[in-house]
């Protein structure tokens, strides 16, 4: 009887060591030796109809009627700021991002009346933003973006010109249904890298907000109490040479007091936080009408290697954290109540 030669089973591939190294922090930026060129983003062929409803329709008439009565209720043409802003448009009258000017009308009506009547914004500064390529870094609370959206409506209605800020949105927002393509329309983006690049890299101002979810849902008893800051927004400055604008925001702190957090709900429902509130116990799920008060601070350049080590950034994220904390302390020694 013949043997047969047995043979070894082929080796198992080794993993690649790399997956086994500790990742270095996500917010870390590269280091350009050229600039990249980046596809566009793959956006869903969509029209206005996908958040308006149609020309023409009853719906659409009623839209136009509340917009033309707010422009006349507060004497601002939101139509003839929106049309100054520069974009290149596509075939569907969104620019490369997504973001639509009929849409952009709508939402600042909105806006307005939050901005003029509900929280009765006060505006410092606003003159300092400069136009083009900026990174505008605010402290960020109040468990719904509010104060991002006042930031924005102050530099389109209060600023002359007027400028469209770009915000980075969390990704767990574009799982909700509308609101994310909503945040498209409106000019917001999918927080990434890249997307911030390109948008500096076109001369647009971004929004960001260093501190977070851990900002936007900390505790009431935590209120203006500034978290650590990620150290991206600095690599990114530093790589595209944008100027940083710091912002302070006073009032979105105490519009949805929060007594406690659940972070199973959270982990359940995909969420940074799920906190308690107290007006949404008593089924009335609207802030608080406090007084917000936004602070913009004078431009800070910097200049340096965007790889260098954490430490060397870390000094200048603390110089733009403290400007931000003085602004904010002088905002709470100016007011006089929460509310006025």
């Amino acid at each position: 009887m013949t043997m047969e030669a047995r043979s070894d089973p082929p080796p198992r591939p080794v993993r690649e060591q790399a997956s086994e190294a500790p990742e270095r922090e996500s917010a870390v930026v590269p280091k350009p030796t050229a600039l990249r060129q980046v596809d566009p983003p793959q956006l869903p062929r969509l029209t206005a109809a996908d958040v308006l409803p149609k020309r023409g329709t009853k719906e659409r008439r009623g839209l136009d009627l509340i917009a033309g009565f707010v422009e006349r209720r507060y004497g601002q043409e939101i139509a003839s700021r929106v049309a100054t802003l520069k974009m290149q448009a596509n075939e569907a009258g969104f620019d490369p991002f997504g973001f639509d000017p009929e849409v952009a009308r709508y939402m600042l009506a909105a806006m307005l009346f939050l901005h003029r009547t509900y929280f009765r914004t006060e505006v410092f500064g606003i003159d300092r933003v400069p136009q083009g390529r900026a990174l505008l870094v605010a402290n960020h609370s109040g468990h719904l973006p509010i104060d991002g959206m006042m930031i924005a409506t102050a530099l389109m209605l209060d600023r002359d010109p007027p400028i469209l800020a770009r915000s980075m949105v969390e990704k767990w927002a574009q799982r909700l249904p509308f609101v994310s393509v909503l945040f498209m329309r409106v000019g917001q983006v999918l927080g990434s890298p890249d997307n911030a690049r390109r948008l500096l890299e076109a001369e647009h101002p971004l929004l960001v907000f260093p501190e977070g979810v851990r900002g936007l849902s900390k505790p009431f008893s935590e209120r203006y109490q500034l978290a650590n800051f990620g150290p991206g927004f600095m690599r990114l400055a530093l790589e595209t040479r944008a100027p940083i604008v710091p912002i302070a925001v006073v009032g979105a702190e105490e519009q949805f007091p929060a007594i406690a957090n659940i972070g199973a709900l959270a982990k359940m429902f995909g969420m940074p936080a799920f906190p308690i509130i107290p007006q949404l116990l008593l089924g009335v799920p609207l802030p608080l009408p406090t007084k917000y008060r936004v602070y913009f601070g004078e431009p800070m350049l910097f200049e340096g290697d965007p790889d260098e080590d954490d430490a060397d950034i870390e000094e200048r994220v603390e110089a733009v954290r403290g400007s931000i904390r003085t602004m904010l302390q002088r905002g709470l020694a100016e007011r006089e109540s929460v509310f006025w």
